[in-house]
């Protein structure tokens, strides 16, 4: 089984602690090291030689929490159902006495060793697959302090880019922190500083990516999504054509794949959600605005540095910067609330939230709509709001945020 981690503090302990029960129960351990998550769902599908795969990350959240992200001998992330059938499996054997779930003993233990070269080949095998020139090309690269500080800079450099990378500096606390995807303003200045023609930036994990253009407009993953997807289309590599996304997405984008004749098929937020409804369907492409992109002919999972390089591509080919490409899409004006509550697991039964919503959602008709979820990773209750104006966004996306806080108790730090 191979693991990998990200650059967090806690990520050694982790990995101590899941080697050494893996290993204890009989299985064989390769440790990978600080890898971006594709790399690891990369080097399981492709090597042969795994059974699974493990990521010690909590990709973009901040540097105080962490998790275990498994995928299985194919690359893909497991299941809702396997997860929970694995759960339960571990809840029953930490109930079991060693006489009912005796454990491997002497030479049956497994063993730990390292793979050092794991990022390399990573990083090899990617410019082999989507390499291209990029000779005379200035990129700023943001790696949020995270995974991707060694390989980025690296593949990029290799393909001929004249790279200036920022966030490149882990200390085992600063990931995310004030850089990478989920903080794009040291990126916006870096690339107008350095006269480049785009900045990437990638979250703590590697699977995400957004984009900046030379004038420091941010391009989000629903444009970059809309980019690569008419792309793929006028290169017939666009199955159906159609685009998976989820209920986050712009609407914007929707009218924009309306124009280019592709089809838009929607999930729940999350790209395991999208990648199911892929797989299903023989889709090849997906993504979510938060940038995270899969494109199943490149690899089984979302990878910011592969995204990155498909976009560099797309440009290069069709002769565009990334402001005349991203311009095929007119966002709608949208606003996301985040609200820290106490107990997000309320918000189902929450009837005066739902009304709320159901009222407002009645007002504006076809010309916006709102999305009203707990978050999956976070404490969080997300209200999402798209309106003719910025207004409206506000206004609507205030009221229920305001309601879903009193009604799931609002917690310190609030909004």
């Amino acid at each position: 089984m191979l693991v990998g981690q990200d650059t967090r503090r806690s990520g050694p302990m982790l990995e101590a602690a899941l080697a050494a029960g893996l290993a204890s129960a009989g299985a064989d351990v390769v440790l990978g090291g600080v890898m971006p998550t594709p790399a690891v769902a990369e080097l399981v599908a492709r090597d042969g030689t795994f059974v699974a795969g493990a990521v010690i990350s909590a990709s973009h959240n901040p540097f105080g929490d962490n998790g275990i992200k498994l995928f299985g001998p194919d690359g893909f992330k497991l299941p809702d159902d396997d997860e929970a059938a694995l759960e339960a499996a571990m809840s029953a054997l930490t109930a079991a006495t060693d006489e009912a779930m005796p454990r491997p003993t002497g030479a049956a233990v497994g063993s730990i060793t390292r793979w050092d070269s794991a990022v390399e080949v990573y990083r090899e095998r990617l410019i082999e697959r989507l390499g291209i020139d990029l000779s005379g090309q200035r990129i700023v690269i943001d790696c949020a302090n995270g995974a991707t500080v060694t390989a980025a800079p690296q593949v990029l450099s290799a393909l001929g880019a004249d790279v200036v990378p920022i966030g490149i500096d882990p200390d085992g606390v600063n990931i995310n922190e004030g850089c990478g995807s989920t903080h794009l303003e040291a990126l916006q200045a870096a690339v107008v500083q350095q006269g480049a023609g785009l900045g990437l930036a990638f979250d703590g994990d590697g699977d995400r990516v957004l984009a900046v253009d030379s004038a420091g407009q941010v391009v989000d993953g629903d444009q970059i999504l809309a980019i690569l997807a008419i792309w793929m289309r006028q290169r017939g590599e666009l199955p159906g054509p159609a685009v998976v996304t989820t209920t986050m997405t712009n609407l914007g984008f929707r009218r924009a794949m309306a124009d280019e004749g592709i089809e838009v098929r929607w999930t729940d937020v999350g790209d395991r959600y999208v990648l199911e409804e892929m797989r299903a369907h023989g889709f090849v492409l997906g993504g979510e605005q938060s940038g995270h992109l899969i494109n199943l002919a490149s690899g089984p999972t979302g990878d910011g540095l592969a995204g990155g390089l498909m976009l560099l591509a797309a440009l290069a080919e069709r002769g565009q910067s990334l402001s005349d490409a991203a311009a095929v899409m007119t966002r709608m004006p949208q606003r996301l609330v985040s609200v820290r509550v106490q107990r997000k697991d309320d918000l189902p039964d929450a009837t005066d939230v739902w009304d709320m919503v159901r009222a407002e959602e009645q007002v504006l008709g076809d010309d916006g709509r709102i999305v009203l979820r707990a978050s999956g990773t976070e404490p969080l209750v997300r209200v999402m709001v798209e309106a003719p104006t910025s207004e409206e966004c506000e206004r609507i996306a205030a009221a229920i945020a305001d309601a879903a806080g009193r009604a799931c108790g609002l917690a310190e730090g609030g909004h």
